[in-house]
């Protein structure tokens, strides 16, 4: 393996010793020639169950897609409180990203790895895109109609150009703080179940490859909050990460999917029958998301006038929870299960894709809706969220910089994420925003330490991230692969 080039991994590294089920055979890895794969092996997971939770996510949508489409077309609809549609709507967000999230692990069954990459790192944050892409458009309109005030003169309540990064910080940290910090408990609930002892939370080696990518996307965005506007030039840089990171994991070797739920159900189909199924739920979802995402961004607004709350902070918490609670909740399952190393890979990419992806094609919206080159405007209170974020991000990737992540870390996480509620329930209004500033601080203080104190793993870490093949990083199934294609 080249012992001499680099390093022998760390044994808590090996989380596919530690974290398997026991009695469950690893499935053969393939590579197939074409996009579309060979019928693949029946996956370790049973499906039973599996139409039922897909039915209820299809009938989560259909209210909401129905407001949706009588306001399409001008039908008649009742006329229901802003607080009861932005309900409706956002049931509707949830269930159609359930939709999505089946369809597309069903999916790895028969594309290839970098197509399927490529579709699933889009879906990760579709609800985040379609919430951000909706206040971008009517920022940008604003911005045409009204100059770059962003607001008609004497209007109230926050701007939309304010609103554009509102979801996506949000949805940034409650990613880390609750999602990371949940992977950790749950799986140190089951071993206390289990009468097992273990030091913390691993990654399997490869996954140096996801959080080398979010360094530097979180290395970039950390110059975001010195700025007064995203900028065009910004999209081409942060889509170009996204883009590099992307080709980087489509070397990686295939494996068959460890499918769960609906997915494990779809996926025992016939080829045909699978095939035409998951494209259909790609439609049904998406065609959902189309119709509800304007509709629930501008309840959610007029909750929070009709409410007296402040409309920044119903679009930072409240639609964050209701796009990202399928993700949290499928990453939950997986940590139930004790398959940590693929919970902290899918919260971990869905981070790069937050960071990259989304934040890279805010601008490009922005700019086509307001027919101008001007960037995204950031005002002094969204460069205090958007600095928080990233120094948030700084120190978990710090924790992680070892692939390793203990239960004191997890619970730093969890805490320090309630803190910034806590503090600014005390602060007093004159010196709103100081929280933000002081956790942001506390943040990047803890991170450097960790990367000081970690320098070594963590220059391990970007080596393997950026330069070490796959064939080094995942020595077992490229092996495999290259078996699987000599026996073709």
């Amino acid at each position: 393996m080249g012992a001499s080039a680099h390093p022998v991994p760390h044994p808590r590294q090996r989380a596919d010793e530690t974290f398997e089920p026991s009695g469950v055979p690893a499935g053969t890895p393939t590579e197939p020639e074409d996009p579309l794969a060979a019928d693949p092996e029946p996956t370790t997971t049973t499906a039973r169950r599996g139409p039922v939770p897909l039915l209820l996510a299809v009938a989560a949508c259909l209210p909401g897609a129905w407001l949706g489409l009588a306001e399409l077309f001008h039908l008649g609809h009742p006329e229901l409180a802003p607080a009861l549609l932005a309900l409706i709507y956002g049931v509707a967000v949830i269930g159609a990203a359930f939709v999505l999230a089946w369809a597309a692990e069903a999916a790895q069954l028969d594309v290839s790895a970098s197509l399927a990459i490529g579709m699933l790192a889009l879906i990760a944050v579709l609800p985040e895109y379609a919430v951000g892409f909706v206040f971008a458009w009517k920022g940008g309109n604003d911005v045409a109609a009204h100059g770059a005030g962003c607001q008609a003169p004497g209007a109230e309540g926050a701007s939309n150009c304010s609103l554009v990064l509102a979801n996506m910080t949000g949805a940034n940290r409650l990613l880390i703080g609750i999602g990371w910090s949940l992977i950790v408990f749950i799986a140190y609930w089951q071993w206390r179940r289990r009468g097992e002892r273990h030091d913390g939370v691993t990654m399997d080696r490869s996954k140096a490859v996801e959080l080398a990518y979010l360094s530097l996307a979180c290395a970039y965005c950390l110059t975001l909050p010195l700025k007064r506007t995203v900028t065009l030039l910004d999209a081409v840089i942060l889509v170009s990460i996204f883009v590099a990171y992307t080709l980087r994991i489509s070397k990686a070797p295939q494996t068959h999917p460890d499918l769960i739920g609906p997915a494990a159900w779809i996926g025992a189909m016939s080829k045909a029958v699978r095939r035409a199924g998951v494209l259909a739920m790609f439609a049904f979802a998406g065609l959902v998301i189309l119709l509800v995402a304007e509709h629930f961004a501008e309840s959610l607004v007029g909750t929070g006038t009709e409410l007296g709350v402040s409309q920044f902070l119903l679009v930072q918490w409240l639609a964050p929870l209701a796009s990202e609670a399928p993700e949290l909740l499928v990453v939950a399952l997986y940590a139930w299960r004790l398959k940590t190393s693929e919970a902290l890979t899918a919260v971990v990419s869905s981070k790069i894709n937050q960071w990259t992806l989304l934040v890279g094609t805010l601008p490009v919206v922005f700019a086509v809706a307001s027919g101008s080159f001007h960037g995204l405007p950031v005002e002094a209170a969204q460069r205090e969220e958007v600095l928080l974020t990233a120094a948030q991000t700084v120190f978990a990737v710090a924790i992680l910089v070892n692939l390793s992540i203990s239960l004191r870390e997890a619970l730093a996480l969890f805490g320090l994420f309630w803190a910034q509620f806590i503090l600014g329930a005390v602060v007093p209004p004159s010196a709103k925003g100081v929280e933000l500033l002081v956790l942001s601080g506390i943040y990047l203080l803890l991170g450097g330490w960790l990367l000081a104190r970690k320098h070594g793993d963590f220059r391990h870490l970007l080596r393997d991230g950026f330069r070490t093949p796959y064939a080094e990083l995942e020595p077992e199934a490229a092996a495999a692969a290259g078996r699987a294609q000599v026996t073709k």
